[in-house]
């Protein structure tokens, strides 16, 4: 507890941190700031995210434990903001063993086999998703639900009716159909998409949380969100694009949880501030254009896979210029 309010004098291991402030004490603000999305989530698609979450927590937690018990290490308190986000990235119908081979897929390939904690160069959280939707591309784009909205929601359901649910997420719906779902549908969760993706205020709210509490660089989703919004309009009138306008871009998928939660994660985002805004401006144009022209309609999860591998090359040629000047 003291180490919480107080940091530590201990030289942890990576990510290593600035100011007074050990992993602990970083992993449990990136907790707090995910509860309102997390509770949220249990309110629009039932008591069956619990299970969900704890699923992912337990099989996820075995194989952090048995890479621990391998390299003779303690557990680092890292695998608690993973084993959360993983959830929350998912369809609230998703099966369970999904769930289970996803999580355990995205530690070992995502972060595992790099080393463990402060090591690994991609997300373990998109990793395991990313390998979801390409290995089970129905399960992961059929399990829509139509969210609970009137008194007390989920609170009191397992979740909704099976043959009342499926439906498409608003960038499924504007891609076939041509349907803009309405922007207060959007930011207040009335929506179908990801267990945690829909509720986008209290997405917000987190995110400006971390940012007040410096845990979050306020540069990198400053620049990811901006471009999303300024470059479909740009191009729209320039070069007779179709992309879906800025504001729709913002407010659907999974763009403001990852912009927030993981497209900022210490220890795959770049670590010198100039870095911080590029890897932001092309994480939005990415996710514009995979959305806009790609078969898949959600562009946010490739897009931080491919700036988190770029991310080492961004530093380097930075930190590079920066030393030749001097």
């Amino acid at each position: 507890m003291d180490e919480f309010f107080f940091g530590t004098d201990k030289v942890t291991s990576l990510p290593h941190i600035v100011d007074n402030m050990d992993i602990k004490r970083l992993m449990s603000l990136v907790i707090i700031a995910l509860l309102p999305v997390t509770i949220a989530s249990i309110y629009f698609w039932g008591l069956r995210v619990l299970l969900v979450i704890m699923v992912s927590y337990a099989f996820g937690g075995l194989i952090e434990v048995c890479f621990a018990v391998f390299r003779k290490k303690e557990i680092h308190e890292g695998f608690l903001v993973t084993g959360l986000i993983f959830p929350l990235i998912l369809p609230p119908g998703v099966p369970l063993w999904v769930v289970a081979v996803g999580v355990m897929f995205g530690v070992i390939f995502g972060k595992e086999v790099f080393g463990g904690t402060g090591r690994n160069i991609f997300n373990p959280a998109i990793v395991g998703r990313v390998f979801l939707t390409i290995a089970f591309p129905n399960i992961m784009t059929t399990n829509w639900q139509i969210p609970f909205n009137k008194g007390l929601g989920g609170f009191i359901h397992f979740q909704n009716a099976v043959d009342a649910v499926t439906r498409a997420t608003p960038l499924v719906m504007l891609k076939n159909q041509g349907i803009i779902t309405p922007y207060m549908d959007l930011l207040f969760g009335r929506s179908a998409g990801c267990i945690g993706e829909t509720f986008r205020i209290g997405i917000i709210l987190g995110g400006l949380f971390l940012i007040v509490m410096r845990i979050v660089d306020w540069r990198l989703p400053l620049a990811y969100l901006a471009t999303v919004v300024i470059f479909p309009y740009f191009s729209n009138n320039l070069i007779h694009t179709q992309f879906a306008l800025g504001g729709f871009q913002l407010l659907s998928g999974g763009l403001l949880l990852g912009a927030f939660f993981m497209a900022t994660d210490p220890v795959t985002s770049p670590f010198t501030k100039p870095g911080r805004w590029i890897a932001g401006f092309l994480l939005g144009f990415l996710t514009v254009l995979i959305r806009g022209l790609s078969g898949y309609v959600e562009g946010v999860m490739f897009s931080i896979l491919l700036i988190n591998a770029f991310t080492p090359l961004i530093d380097t040629v930075l930190l590079k210029i920066r030393y030749k000047k001097r």
